[in-house]
C-alpha cells in the first residue's frame, strides 16, 4: 500500500490576548505524555478561551474539547468536561482520587451520559451547571463582544463559532460512517492514552456473540479488504485534519481483529503509524489498542507476535475470558472449555513475561447471582498460578449488569484485587 505522506507540525507560536471581557491563549502546550497524575492535566496542542465564568479549550480544528465552570455551583475545581470525537461528553470527577485509582487504575472517573456497567461515581449530568455548559456553550462564545480584537484572535474567534453542535454532531457520524459503525465498547488498556484513539476497522463483528455480551453487534466476523483499509486510512487522516498531531493511539477494531490474518494485522499497523504521521506526534510513544478473542489468540502464532515486537508501539491486546468455570461459561452462553480459558491464560503470561512492548489484558465478569465455583476458578488463575506479583497482564473485572450494577459487586472486587497477584482494575464500558 502506497504510503501517504504525514502531517507535519508546523510552527505554531503560543500567542496570548487579555481584554475585560475575557482572554485568549492560542496554541497552549499541554502534557506531552500520558501520566497516572492526581491533577488535572490537559495533553497536546490547544487553544484557551476563558471568561469570568468559564473555561473552554478547543482543539486544533477549532472545535471544542474541555469546558468547566468557575461558578461556586461547580462541583469541584479540578474536574472538567471532555468531549470526544464520537461528540459525547464525559464527565471527569476525582472520586476521592485514590479510591478511584485503586479501582480503575486512573486518578480520574469518566463519569457517562449513556448507560454503563460502572459500579462508581455519581450522576454529574443531572447538575444544572453542567446541564447549563453542554446546552449553552455556543451562546455564551457568541455572546462575546470581539470590536477592536486583533485580527489573529478575532479570526481565531470566528472559527470556533463556526463549530457548531449540529457541525459537531455531523463530524462524529461521518467518523462512524467511515469506519463502518460507531465504536460500542473501547479496550479497557485505551485508559493509557485516555482514550484518544483513532479507530480503523480491521475486522467486522465477532466469533462468538455470546449470551451475556449488550455491547457487541450481531454481523458475522469478517476481514475487511486491503482496499477498504486504504480508503479508511485516508478518510480518517483527513476527518481528524490538524488536530491529528494530536494523537498516538490507534485501535483496531472491532471486537476481535486478532482473528484476522497475521501480515494484515502488521502492515495495517506500520502503514497506520505512517499515514497518520504518529512519528511527528507531540505526544510520545505510540499506543496500539485490540480486542481478541480465545480462540483467535491461541492460534496467533509467532510470526504475529514477533512482528509486534518490533513495531513502534506500546501493544494491548485484550481477551475477553469472563470465566473459568464450566457452569458460568454455559450461563453466559459463551461456547468454550474452561480448558481453553487456562490454555490462554497460560499463553498471555507467558508473552507478558518474554516480549516488553506486548501486554496482553484479561477480563472476567462479576454478578452476584454467579456461582461460587465462578470466583473460585477466576482465583485458581490470578492468584495460584502465580508465586509472585505480576507488574504486568491487566485483570479487568466487569459487572454484567448495565445502568444499575449492585453496589454489593465492589465489595467483593476489592475482594478479589486483595488476593490478586495481578493488577486487577474495574472494567468501565465506554464507547467512542
Amino acid at each position: 500500500m502506497r504510503a501517504i505522506e504525514p502531517l507535519k507540525i508546523t510552527d505554531n507560536p503560543a500567542q496570548s490576548l487579555q481584554t475585560r471581557n475575557f482572554s485568549i491563549a492560542l496554541n497552549c502546550q499541554g502534557s506531552q505524555e500520558y501520566a497516572k497524575i492526581s491533577f488535572p492535566v490537559k495533553y497536546g496542542l490547544f487553544s484557551r478561551l476563558e471568561t469570568r465564568e468559564y473555561i473552554f479549550e478547543f482543539n486544533l480544528n477549532h472545535e471544542i474539547r474541555h469546558a468547566r465552570s468557575k461558578k461556586n455551583t461547580w462541583l469541584h475545581p479540578s474536574e472538567w468536561l471532555k468531549r470526544t470525537m464520537g461528540n459525547d461528553w464525559v464527565y471527569y470527577s476525582t472520586g476521592g482520587y485514590s479510591g478511584v485509582f485503586e479501582a480503575l487504575g486512573e486518578y480520574y472517573l469518566p463519569n457517562l451520559m449513556y448507560p454503563t456497567n460502572s459500579l462508581m461515581g455519581g450522576k454529574p449530568f443531572e447538575e444544572a451547571e453542567i446541564d447549563h455548559i453542554i446546552t449553552s456553550w455556543p451562546d455564551i462564545i457568541s455572546s462575546l463582544p470581539d470590536t477592536g480584537v486583533p485580527d489573529e484572535f478575532s479570526g481565531w474567534l470566528w472559527d470556533i463559532r463556526q463549530k457548531i453542535p449540529q457541525l459537531l454532531k455531523e463530524k462524529a457520524q461521518a467518523l462512524f460512517d467511515v469506519i463502518g459503525s460507531r465504536v460500542t465498547v473501547m479496550p479497557p488498556d485505551a485508559r493509557h492514552a485516555d482514550y484518544n484513539i483513532i479507530p480503523l476497522t480491521l475486522a467486522d463483528g465477532c466469533l462468538y456473540k455470546c449470551g451475556f455480551c449488550k455491547i457487541k453487534n450481531k454481523k458475522p466476523f469478517a476481514v475487511r479488504s486491503k482496499a477498504d483499509i486504504h480508503r479508511q486510512l485516508t478518510a480518517l487522516k483527513a476527518l481528524y485534519g490538524k488536530d491529528i498531531v494530536n494523537y498516538n493511539a490507534l485501535f483496531l477494531g472491532e471486537h476481535d481483529a486478532l482473528n484476522a490474518p497475521a501480515g494484515l494485522i502488521l502492515d495495517t499497523a506500520r502503514n497506520a503509524f505512517e499515514v497518520f504521521g504518529f512519528h511527528c506526534s507531540v505526544m510520545k510513544d505510540s499506543f496500539l489498542f485490540m480486542f481478541g478473542s480465545v480462540d483467535s489468540f491461541l492460534h496467533a502464532g509467532p510470526f504475529l507476535f514477533n512482528g509486534l515486537k518490533k513495531l513502534p508501539f506500546q501493544t494491548f491486546i485484550n481477551i475477553g475470558l469472563e470465566s473459568c468455570d464450566k457452569t458460568t461459561l454455559d450461563l453466559l452462553g459463551k461456547p468454550l472449555t474452561p480448558g481453553k480459558i487456562k490454555a490462554a491464560f497460560e499463553k498471555a503470561r507467558q508473552i507478558n513475561d518474554t516480549i516488553p512492548n506486548v501486554e496482553i489484558t484479561c477480563n472476567f465478569v462479576m454478578d452476584e447471582s454467579l456461582p461460587d465455583t465462578h470466583y473460585e476458578s477466576m482465583l485458581s488463575l490470578i492468584r495460584e498460578s502465580s508465586q509472585r506479583t505480576r507488574p504486568k497482564g491487566c485483570i479487568y473485572l466487569s459487572p454484567l449488569k448495565f445502568s444499575n450494577p449492585s453496589r454489593e459487586i465492589l465489595y467483593d472486587f476489592y475482594k478479589l484485587k486483595a488476593l490478586s497477584r495481578f493488577p486487577t482494575f474495574l472494567y468501565l464500558i465506554q464507547r467512542l
